[in-house]
């Protein structure tokens, strides 16, 4: 099979779709591998690394669309990308379809496209390898946001949140006791901040009062709550999400006004559209604004921010549903993996209607 790595394109994005190990294995197995020129420099690996695996490196991206049968990318690809993509390509990136624009989902159906969403992979519905690896990135990075948001040159409080002999710890709200928010609460507790996450699931609550030893506050989440704990946060991170859904508002601007002048709002969710009535797409270039005195973080590619970690995490998880499709071929491969085929949102241009459903259109 001709396999594309194209260059990520969008602002910031500096991981890429493989690494020169799993290109080794593909040439190994009698692939064609075609890397766009730089594509892996971001994430520290150089063009002659791709090569001496068997890589062949073209200069530009549309060559690399003109010549590959499968394109494995991390983002979902811009119209620009969309319109060098042509009928029988098979993609494969973390989609984010609640994130993106409409015109750009009608492209990719007009162009009779295969897309297999790195985040909708699963075998049993509730598992996510893939999006795992990005969120246990994301969680564990959350103290470093926080910590920089909190500074007072950032429009923060002026909070260290490990406090110091004599004074008190920062207070963190997280939302959520998924892979995001349990990770979250592993980096910020190991930090010595005080520690309290919300969830709808007790059985989730358990875990982390069992996995913590008591040490993490857990609360259920509901709207009394969630009000009371934002009031006294000086970060809250949410952690909110289901894959092909869109996330809860769960935080309206009323409960904002009520919180620390100087607080920080971290929105893992915002890829699914944010648990937060004033959240809006960042950029890791432009990572946050203030509304309302609050600190808002809404990228929504943090752990592109590790590009390096990151590639590494998601190949990991990755590489078996990569290879299926390279030696199988995508219809192959879909029709013999339930979790494959969990992960196929759009095939030969159709819509799942799942999909299509929660897209409202």
């Amino acid at each position: 099979m001709d396999i594309g790595i194209p260059k990520e394109r969008l602002s910031g994005e500096a991981r890429v779709g493989l690494t020169p190990a799993g290109v080794g294995l593909l040439t190994k197995a009698g692939h064609h591998c075609y890397l766009e020129a730089g594509a892996g420099e971001g994430a520290g690996f150089a063009d002659y690394d791709y090569e001496r695996m068997g890589a062949t490196i073209l200069e530009g991206s549309a060559d690399v669309y003109a010549r590959s049968s499968l394109i494995l990318k991390v983002l979902h690809p811009t119209m620009e990308e969309i319109s060098w993509m042509s009928s029988g390509q098979t993609l494969m990136c973390f989609l984010g379809l609640m994130a993106m624009k409409k015109e750009e989902i009608a492209a990719l159906q007009a162009h009779k496209i295969t897309a297999i969403a790195y985040e909708m992979i699963s075998a049993d519905g509730r598992d996510f390898p893939i999006l795992k690896t990005m969120s246990e990135v994301a969680g564990r990075m959350s103290p470093f946001i926080a910590g920089t948001l909190l500074q007072r040159h950032r429009g923060g409080r002026g909070v260290l949140l490990s406090g110091v002999p004599g004074v008190s710890a920062g207070e963190v709200v997280i939302l959520g006791a998924g892979t995001v928010g349990t990770n979250a609460a592993r980096a910020f507790a190991n930090l010595g901040a005080k520690v309290f996450v919300l969830s709808r699931s007790l059985e989730r609550l358990r875990y982390i009062d069992n996995h913590f030893r008591g040490e993490v506050t857990t609360m259920i989440s509901h709207d009394f709550n969630i009000a009371y704990t934002t009031r006294f946060a000086d970060v809250v991170v949410c952690a909110v999400r289901n894959p092909g859904q869109p996330a809860p508002k769960l935080i309206t601007r009323d409960m904002l006004r009520t919180m620390r002048r100087g607080a920080a709002l971290i929105d893992f969710s915002i890829d699914h559209g944010g648990c937060a009535e004033t959240s809006r797409p960042t950029t890791l270039e432009e990572p946050t604004y203030i509304e309302e005195e609050i600190v808002h973080y809404c990228v929504p590619n943090v752990p592109g921010a590790v590009p390096r970690t990151s590639t590494h995490a998601f190949n990991n998880a990755a590489w078996s549903y990569i290879f299926q499709v390279a030696e199988m071929g995508t219809a192959s491969a879909i029709a013999q993996d339930d979790a494959l085929r969990r992960g196929v949102v759009i095939r030969s241009g159709k819509l799942r209607d799942d999909v299509s459903s929660a897209l409202s259109y």
